[in-house]
C-alpha cells in the first residue's frame, strides 16, 4: 500500500513538473483591452488616450501590466527595476485600428513587429511614440505619411523609449537596445 502511494506522489510530481515547463516555454495570449486596463506610469486609463498601447504579461502576475504607449512598453522592459518573467508582451497593430481607437483585440507579439520611430505622431500621453505594425507595407504606408523610419524591435533605441520626449529629438538616433528575449 504504501510503494502505491509513493509511486502516485511520485507521478503527481513528475506531471506537475511537465505541465510547470508547458506554460513557462507556450506564449499566453494576449488580454483584450477594457475600462479596467490603467496605465502602469501615469495610473491612467489607457481608453482615454489615443495611440497605440501595449501589455506585459509576466510569471508573477495574473493580470497584464498595461501601457497608455507602445514607447512605454519598450522602455518597462530595460528598466533594471522592473519585472524580468517577461513572458509575452503584445501591442497594438495599427493597421487594425486608428489613432483615436487603436483596438480593443488588435494586439501583436512586440518582438515580431515592425516600428515606425520619429513620426510625427504623438503618443497617448504626447510623447514621441513607437508605432507597432504586423505587415511591413502598413509600416511603409505610415512612414510616408507621417514621417520616420522603420525599424524592428531590437532596432528601437534605448534613448528613443528612456530618453527625451521629442520625436525630432531622436529622429538621427540609431543605438539599438539590448532587452529580454
Amino acid at each position: 500500500m504504501m510503494f502505491r502511494i509513493v509511486c502516485a506522489m511520485l507521478a503527481a510530481l513528475a506531471l506537475a513538473g511537465c505541465n510547470q515547463d508547458a506554460s513557462v516555454g507556450k506564449m499566453p495570449p494576449p488580454v483584450a483591452l477594457n475600462s479596467d486596463a490603467m496605465g502602469v506610469f501615469c495610473g491612467m486609463n489607457l481608453m482615454e488616450h489615443p495611440g497605440p498601447k501595449g501589455q506585459i504579461i509576466t510569471g508573477s502576475r495574473i493580470d497584464p501590466f498595461w501601457f497608455s504607449s507602445v514607447r512605454d512598453t519598450v522602455a518597462f522592459t530595460l528598466m533594471p527595476d522592473q519585472p524580468r518573467d517577461i513572458r509575452a508582451i503584445y501591442v497594438s497593430d495599427m493597421a487594425k485600428g486608428s489613432w483615436d481607437e487603436p483596438g480593443a483585440d488588435n494586439w501583436i507579439d512586440a518582438r515580431k513587429a515592425l516600428y515606425v520611430i520619429g513620426s510625427r505622431r504623438q503618443g497617448g500621453m504626447g510623447a514621441a511614440e513607437a508605432v507597432p505594425f504586423a505587415e511591413p507595407a502598413a509600416a511603409e504606408a505610415f512612414a510616408a505619411e507621417h514621417g520616420g523610419r522603420i525599424v524592428s524591435f531590437k532596432e528601437i533605441p534605448s534613448s528613443y523609449v528612456l530618453g527625451s520626449d521629442s520625436a525630432a529629438d531622436h529622429s538621427g538616433d540609431h543605438q539599438a537596445h539590448s532587452t529580454i528575449n
